[in-house]
C-alpha cells in the first residue's frame, strides 16, 4: 500500500468537504496537489485526502472507475480578493493546465471574477470572487461538461481560430464548437473551419455546437449578461444547421434548443442550442430498421423513406444516426 501522509491542519472549525469519484486515483492526486498547492495529507491506493485551513477545505478522493464524475453539477471555492484568484489560475496555467476566465460576470444574484476548470474526471471547478451581491440572478451557467471520447478536439469562443486543424485526416472522434459561432468570424471562414472539421474527422465522427441562437435576426452587436458577454455575434436558429448540411454532416438533431433557457434582447428571442451531426462514412455491414409511428412515413436527410411497420436495410452508419437520435424510440431495431 502507497502511503503519502504530512500533518494535517487543526481540526477545529468548520470546513467545507466533498468527496469525488476518480478513475485514476495517482492522476486526480497531481491534479488536487496542483490546484490547492499541497500535497495530500492522506495517500494511500483506495483513498486520498486534502486538508486545507485556508479556505477550510476537506477534499475526499475515491478510485471508482465506473463512476469518475458522478452525478456532480460543479464544486466551487470563494476566495477574498482577485490576487488570490490569480494566483491559483497562474499555477494551474504553469502547470499546462486549461483555465477559462470571466471577469465581472453577474451569476446567483451576484457578480463574481471566476475561472473555471476541470479536473482529470471531467469534474467542473468554479474558482471565484465575490464583488457585489444584485437584485437579479444573471444568466452565467456552468460551462456544459463532455464526455470526451479517444480523439477530440475543442474550440471555444475565446479561442483563436486556427488555420488547420492540428490533427491529420480522419483522427478524431469528435470535434465540439463552443461558442464559435457566436464570434465575429465571416461566414466565408466558418465554411472553411466546418471543412476542416471534417477533413480530420473519422468516417462516422461526431460534431457538436454549442451557442446562442435567435428567432430573428439581431440587431447590432449584442452586449449580454454573464457569461454571455462573450456573444458577439447570434446567428438565426437555422443558421447553424445549414451550415452544416452544407459541409457534408448527416445525423442532425438538435439536443436543445432552448426550451427551459430562453430570454428577449432587442425584440429578438434568444435560445440556447446544442446541434449534432456526423461525418458520413463507409461504416460496415447493414442493418435492418423499423419505423414504429406515429407518422405514417418519415424520410431521412439521405432520401430513405420509413413505411410505419416495414422493414428497411440501412447502413450500419445510418442505423447509428438512429440509434442517438431524439427519435430512436420511434423504430425497433431488428437482428441482421
Amino acid at each position: 500500500m502507497t502511503t503519502a501522509t504530512i500533518e494535517s491542519p487543526a481540526t477545529t472549525g468548520t470546513r467545507f468537504h466533498v468527496g469525488l469519484h476518480v478513475a485514476d486515483l495517482g492522476r486526480a492526486v497531481q491534479f488536487y496537489r496542483v490546484l490547492l498547492g499541497v500535497p495530500p495529507a492522506k495517500h494511500f491506493d483506495d483513498y486520498a485526502k486534502f486538508e486545507l485551513a485556508v479556505p477550510p477545505l476537506v477534499i475526499a478522493l475515491y478510485p471508482s472507475p465506473q463512476q469518475a464524475g458522478g452525478a456532480l453539477n460543479h464544486v466551487g471555492l470563494r476566495y477574498p480578493d482577485s490576487g488570490a484568484l490569480v494566483e491559483v489560475q497562474r499555477r494551474l496555467e504553469e502547470a499546462g493546465i486549461a483555465t477559462q476566465r470571466q471577469e465581472g460576470v453577474e451569476c446567483c444574484y451576484a457578480r463574481q471574477t471566476k475561472f473555471w476548470v476541470t479536473d482529470p474526471d471531467r469534474t467542473l471547478w468554479e474558482i471565484y470572487t465575490l464583488h457585489e451581491d444584485t437584485e437579479h440572478s444573471g444568466f452565467d451557467d456552468p460551462p456544459a461538461m463532455q464526455t470526451a471520447p479517444t480523439a477530440v478536439w475543442q474550440h471555444r469562443i475565446t479561442d483563436p481560430l486556427p488555420e488547420r486543424i492540428p490533427h491529420s485526416d480522419g483522427s478524431l472522434d469528435e470535434v465540439i464548437l463552443e461558442g464559435t459561432f457566436n464570434a465575429l468570424i465571416p461566414c466565408w471562414r466558418l465554411s472553411q473551419l466546418l471543412a476542416d472539421v471534417h477533413r480530420s474527422l473519422k468516417p462516422g465522427g461526431k460534431l457538436s455546437v454549442h451557442g446562442l441562437v435567435g428567432d430573428k435576426p439581431f440587431p447590432g452587436e449584442p452586449k449580454l449578461p454573464g457569461i454571455a458577454s462573450l456573444v458577439r455575434r447570434v446567428p438565426v436558429e437555422t443558421e447553424p444547421l445549414g451550415q452544416l448540411l452544407r459541409a457534408g454532416f448527416g445525423g442532425l438533431f438538435y439536443e436543445k434548443l432552448g426550451d427551459i433557457h430562453c430570454f428577449s434582447v432587442n425584440g429578438v428571442e434568444l435560445r440556447e442550442l446544442r446541434l449534432h451531426g456526423w461525418k458520413p462514412g463507409a461504416a460496415a455491414g447493414s442493418c435492418p430498421v423499423m419505423y414504429k409511428g406515429p407518422f405514417e412515413q418519415v424520410t431521412d436527410e439521405c432520401g430513405t423513406v420509413y413505411r410505419r411497420g416495414a422493414r428497411v436495410m440501412v447502413s450500419a452508419l445510418v442505423a447509428g444516426w438512429l440509434r442517438t437520435g431524439p427519435a430512436a424510440d420511434q423504430f425497433t431495431f431488428l437482428p441482421t
